[in-house]
């Protein structure tokens, strides 16, 4: 029995991923006669309270047809990759089985591949082993300010060498992690996501591809509207509300960053959006750079107006 069929569209940040997933929704819509709902992969997006700042859908946007995942959690919420493909798995099942189409959109790629290809992670419906993650995680960042950062990757390579082999980029929250599942359960966690997960559908992957210099012109145009729709604003209220970047993972992104760096005056004004736009680019780079590796991707224009029309 055939696999139902999920499209998943990607791509770099500024791309126009929400535009074409909108007019692909009405273009499936029109086809099959079936409600189509969209499930977003964007890390940052999920979260309630920055909308300008992680370029949210607009309300109207939203209103053309149902949103996952998207303005849902509280700042001070955790949330990974792991536990984004665990609920979206059940959700696109959920979908389908009320005769409704799902529609997979963002730029995340840990999040595309945890659902796709069923990256684990482990506890991530267990409320118990979540807290002692917390913990534990708490107990890591600690002996990260006493030790440095270099001791903690020096735990990782001896306790887990097959993760430390495989990061192409090693980042800080990742090296946590990793050492947080070995000291709560004792396996690495290399181990755990090993573990072969059953994915109850076959994904259609799309990727839109531009040239690099309209991909950049589109992230300097789109800041500078950001700029002047209330980013700093939005920024601003949650400073005073005693969010920072500093202390909460969910801020430390691309945006708000360097807005809460301008806001304690360490950067100018023109300085901040100099730096948004060029950390942007960068970080469309590295989102280029990885989707690229998945041969399983389509890469198509960002006008492409026949997807899932087969």
């Amino acid at each position: 029995m055939s696999k139902p069929k999920v499209i998943v569209i990607t791509g770099p940040t500024a791309s126009g991923k929400t535009t074409l997933a909108l007019k692909t929704a009405q273009n499936i819509q029109d086809k099959t006669g079936k409600a189509v709902e969209i499930i977003s992969a964007d890390s940052r997006q999920v979260y309630k309270h920055i909308p300008v700042t992680t370029a949210q859908p607009m309300l109207e946007e939203l209103s053309r047809c149902r949103h996952h995942f998207v303005n849902t959690l509280e700042l001070d919420e955790e949330f990974n990759a792991g536990e984004f493909g665990s609920q979206a798995r059940i959700l696109i099942d959920k979908i389908f089985n009320e005769r409704k189409i799902p529609l997979v959109v963002g730029g995340s790629g840990l999040y595309v591949n945890s659902l796709v290809y069923g990256f684990f992670e482990i506890g991530s419906d267990d409320k118990q082993l979540s807290k002692k993650f917390k913990i534990k995680r708490d107990e890591i960042y600690k002996l990260k300010e006493e030790k440095g950062f270099d001791h903690l990757l020096d735990e990782l390579k001896k306790h887990d060498a097959v993760t430390f082999a495989l990061m192409k980029e090693v980042k800080e929250r990742r090296v946590i992690r990793a050492l947080e599942v070995f000291y709560v359960t004792g396996i690495p966690i290399s181990q755990h996501q090993s573990q072969k997960i059953e994915i109850n559908f076959d994904a259609e992957m799309y990727g839109i591809q531009m040239e690099r210099s309209v991909l950049y012109e589109r992230i300097n145009k789109r800041t500078d509207v950001m700029l002047n729709n209330g980013m700093i604003d939005e920024i601003e209220i949650l400073k005073a509300r005693g969010y920072h970047y500093k202390t909460h993972n969910s801020l430390n992104t691309v945006g708000a960053r360097e807005i809460f760096d301008f806001l304690d005056g360490l950067v100018t004004k023109e300085r901040m959006s100099e730096l948004i736009k060029q950390n942007t680019r960068r970080f469309a780079k590295r989102q280029l750079t990885w989707f690229r590796r998945d041969e399983k991707i389509k890469w198509i224009g960002k006008y492409f107006e026949h997807i899932g029309m087969h």
